[in-house]
């Protein structure tokens, strides 16, 4: 028996896993103010609710609007609620967006938080989607860690869509799997899976993470505030960034492609923009002046730089440049738009 699928039932319910943290805020404003979605190719349907479900509580704007629904507490205890008054996954769910993830430097640390919180959790997401039987979108979103530099096997010069993954992370490797999960209840027709590799993210606004690209953003966004930043790599290390902006698009773009679109189970490589943090350094001092790069501090870390090269810098993104989605042209782009975008946040003049 065929199972009914999620997107024919109208108005859509979407569930952010991660909706707290900046890309489900962001992802989630970004889907209200647009109000409708295109499941898999269907035609747009309304966005009737939204829940999110994080550790924290989303900030106030999305807490007052009357479309949004929020969980609070650890995702793995939520699910196990098989008799909750409000489950996780509920039975009009069409898409889930699952971001809710222990970072790279956290799973180094702990072994066992990784794989409870990126391997326990993205199984028993999987299988409450599984329960519903009626194939729900489930975008995933993976990383550009499941690529790396392996004693023997070097990476290519360029990373294709059809690259082996060579995650040298626990990290990378978690990820690596819940990929490979997704693809399976794809295959097997429990879910309408998705895939996406995220690329490091910069500029991020807040504070610091415990993920191992963490300085990728605070060398810029510190100096900004007028505050002492440290940069534990070279500064010609070549690294693959996209802004938030892109990175969302990319989400939305996973969510909405149809079967025949989108094309093979695997991952997708998003865009990325390959530069350096001393190239990320200059377009700084171009719009913020010296009084910004000397708030830098070049201070080698051999922990982070011994994650950090394992990575890929370039990224071609064939399947991506496919469905319409491109990299920045600049790195400087990217900064304007985090200063356009958070202008409370920035106390250097800026020219």
């Amino acid at each position: 028996m065929l199972m009914q699928s999620a997107q024919s039932n109208g108005p859509c319910h979407i569930v952010i896993t991660g909706g707290a943290g900046f890309l489900g805020v962001r992802l989630a404003r970004t889907l209200l103010a647009q109000g409708q979605l295109s499941l898999a190719g269907a035609p747009p349907a309304s966005i009737a609710r939204i829940t999110l479900v994080d550790r924290a509580a989303p900030p106030a704007d999305l807490m007052a609007d009357a479309r949004v629904s929020v969980l609070t507490g650890d995702l793995n205890e939520l699910l196990e609620k098989k008799d909750a008054v409000v489950p996780v996954i509920a039975g009009d769910t069409a898409i889930v967006f699952h971001l809710a993830a222990a970072v790279s430097g956290e799973c180094e640390a702990d072994f066992d938080l990784g794989m409870r919180s990126n391997f326990a959790a993205t199984l028993a997401l999987l299988e409450a989607c599984r329960a519903l039987k009626t194939r729900p979108v489930v975008v995933f979103a993976s990383s550009l860690a499941v690529f790396g530099d392996a004693p023997g096997q070097a990476l290519p010069s360029a990373i294709e869509d059809n690259t082996l993954p060579t995650p040298q992370s626990s990290y990378g490797i978690q990820k690596f799997i819940g990929e490979q999960l997704v693809a399976d209840y794809a295959r097997k027709g429990f879910i309408q899976g998705r895939n996406v590799r995220l690329m490091t993210v910069s500029v991020r606004p807040g504070t610091p993470n415990g993920a191992a690209s963490s300085f990728l953003s605070g060398m810029i966004r510190e100096p900004l505030a007028g505050v002492r930043a440290v940069c534990p790599v070279a500064p010609d290390t070549p690294v693959a960034l996209s802004s938030p902006a892109r990175t969302v698009q990319g989400l939305i773009c996973a969510a909405e492609a149809s079967d025949q679109a989108w094309g093979p189970r695997t991952g997708l490589n998003l865009p990325a923009l390959t530069t350096t943090p001393g190239e990320m350094a200059a377009a700084l001092e171009r719009v913020a002046g010296t009084a910004a790069t000397a708030l830098i501090d070049w201070t080698p870390d051999p922990a982070i730089r011994g994650i950090v090269k394992t990575w890929p810098a370039r990224i071609h993104a064939a399947r991506a440049c496919g469905l319409g989605l491109l990299p920045e042209e600049s790195f400087d782009d990217i900064v304007q738009e985090y200063i356009r975008e958070n202008p409370y946040a920035v106390k250097l003049p800026i020219r």
